[in-house]
């Protein structure tokens, strides 16, 4: 089968591959992938700052159908239309394990960076990190459960959303924008979210379009002016740090109002940064850092895009094959696109 394989250490070295057809155990079930989408992390991958194992095929973000299933596999059935948690290899044993946090088990090896993953026809997947995909949700939508799953985690679950807070989502990216979209699901009275001139075109627009309530380019609108006015002088109830950009995230602990909440979520890609940690403290706010999906929040998100509350279908820009995926990376990493899908 076809699959693009990060072959080797180092910035680039993708490439499509032809690689054998994977093997399943008797715990586990093939899967047919019907849409896989480009998540942030294989764009890290292909820069060589964030851990993986060459060569492993890329992708972890997928929606398929069972086509095989192993001898022990009780709950699933050939046919099921499923997606699945990136928490392979998991230890079970460790403290993070058996207190219900297998998410960041030191010994997981995720599909698409520890084990290979799902920009390719087939991948094997264990029953315990299944979930249907209900009739009414589309396999492209499918392919953006996985994100979808993050923001319920990060905002919904670890941010504690409550009803009439007002949150503000800084970085308009697919992560953004779907974080932008459960603040609302989770009851938040107004949503701001905040860009550069860089997302004006796309990424501030399609806020826009979905109807975010307020869409702040801050070459053009002072942020913290116009929270404070939003909040008659307060700040923030929860702030969505979703950008990874050190101006971003130091802004944060301006527009937090005293005991809130920041939640974060981008990713810098640097070994450290500047950061106002006494600005923080003289907030007296509660940072979250977050990484990865815990099981709860998946079908939450399952959930809230059946319901129509989360547009999952909204982020996505481009749907293409396999053989067009520089295309689709070089439109990502341009800011000329939001989420894409390859289409095995």
């Amino acid at each position: 089968m076809l699959a693009l394989v990060k072959t080797k250490k180092g910035v680039g070295h993708l490439e499509l591959r032809e690689v054998p057809k994977p093997e399943w155990g008797p715990d586990e079930v093939l899967i047919e992938i019907k849409a896989a989408g480009i998540c942030g992390t294989d764009i890290h991958v292909k820069h060589d700052n964030f851990p993986y194992w060459p060569p492993v095929i890329l992708g972890h973000e997928f929606a398929g159908v069972i086509v095989e299933v192993g001898s022990e596999v009780k709950g699933y059935r050939v046919g099921d239309r499923v997606v699945g948690e990136p928490h392979t290899r998991a230890c079970g044993k460790c403290y993070l394990c058996r207190t219900g946090h297998i998410q960041i088990c030191p010994e997981k090896r995720s599909p698409g960076w520890g084990i290979d993953g799902a920009f390719a026809k087939y991948l094997k997947m264990p029953e315990k990190l299944l979930h249907r995909l209900p009739d009414n949700v589309s396999f492209e939508e499918g392919a953006v459960v996985e994100p979808t799953c993050n923001v319920v985690h990060d905002v919904l679950e670890r941010g504690r959303v409550e009803p009439n807070d007002f949150v503000v989502v800084l970085g308009p990216g697919p992560i953004g924008l779907l974080a932008a979209m459960a603040a609302k699901a989770g009851g938040a009275r107004e949503v701001m979210i905040v860009g550069t001139p860089n997302d004006e075109a796309l990424r501030l627009a399609k806020a826009r379009e979905i109807g975010i309530d307020h869409v702040i380019n801050l070459a053009e609108t002072d942020p913290l002016e116009t929270c404070l006015d939003l909040t008659h002088g307060m700040g923030a109830d929860l702030i969505v740090e979703a950008s990874g950009a050190e101006p971003a995230i130091n802004s944060a602990f301006d527009l937090v109002r005293k005991r809130g909440r920041v939640t974060v979520i981008g990713l810098t890609g640097k070994d450290d940064i500047r950061f106002a940690w006494d600005k923080a403290i003289f907030k007296v706010c509660d940072v979250m850092f977050n990484l990865s999906t815990s099981y709860t929040s998946w079908d939450k998100a399952i959930g809230l895009i059946a319901s129509g509350k989360i547009d999952a279908s909204a982020v996505i820009t481009h749907r293409e094959p396999l053989t067009n995926w520089e295309k689709v990376f070089e439109d990502i990493e341009g800011l000329k696109g939001l989420k894409g899908l390859l289409i095995p």
